[in-house]
């Protein structure tokens, strides 16, 4: 088994930042990709950013050139910059990972991390 723990998330002002971190831990073999989602109030889940195990990343359009998504294989974490915070980032994020343990390959989730921003 896998579990995804997140923390990092929190409070602030619109264009603040905050860095949101989730570690896997269990019987881990590979870890194919890493990413985060975001479900708001009344919303959808969503995808927010992902990082492929070659490095090679992708964005949803509003948060393009304000949020990043860094890897740390060694460590299996995975980590989301968000800079120039906007009222409309509010949401739950919850970060995934599609994880091979033992010979099954499937996506793990966290628990979600609450962010909120005020204007």
């Amino acid at each position: 088994q896998v579990q995804l723990a997140e923390s990092g998330g929190g409070s602030v002002q619109s264009g603040g930042s905050l860095r949101l971190s989730c570690t896997a831990s269990g019987t881990i073999v590979r870890i194919y990709s890493m990413a985060w989602y975001r479900q708001a109030p009344g919303k959808q889940r969503e995808l927010v950013a992902m990082r492929y195990s070659d490095h090679s990343t992708e964005y949803e359009d509003s948060v393009k050139g304000r949020f990043t998504i860094s890897g740390d294989n060694v460590e299996n974490t995975s980590y989301l910059q968000m800079n120039r915070l906007e009222p409309e980032d509010t949401a739950v994020y919850y970060c995934q990972m599609s994880v091979l343990s033992g010979i099954v390959q499937r996506p793990y989730w966290g628990q979600g991390t609450q962010v909120t921003v005020s204007s």
